[in-house]
């Protein structure tokens, strides 16, 4: 199963799930921060206030690129999202009785 059909497969299953955009849509800031001379530092703001951070880091300086290195942070702090959101909607439906 390729990722588009991992897709297609998920999005078909009737409950309620932790969506990309759901997530993406609860973020209010997002900042990087360069560190020495290979080192990027994602951190995401949620509306709710709390913060994830991801990191990206090159062992080359001379390989380095902003542009690279705040892509991977980001990912790497989106990706921390996922259990969070992932809590939250077992909560609720445990509080709801569902659980």
């Amino acid at each position: 199963m390729d990722e588009v059909q991992l897709n297609a497969a998920i999005a078909a299953t009737p409950g309620e799930k932790v969506t990309k955009e759901k997530m993406e849509g609860r973020i209010t800031s997002v900042d990087y921060l360069r560190v020495g001379l290979t080192v990027t530092i994602c951190n995401i703001v949620l509306d709710s206030g709390y913060s994830v951070r991801g990191e990206s880091a090159c062992v080359d300086p001379a390989n380095y690129r902003q542009d690279i290195g705040e892509k991977i942070a980001y990912d790497n702090a989106f990706d921390k999202l996922w259990p969070l959101f992932g809590f939250l909607l077992a909560e609720k439906r445990f509080q709801a009785g569902v659980a």
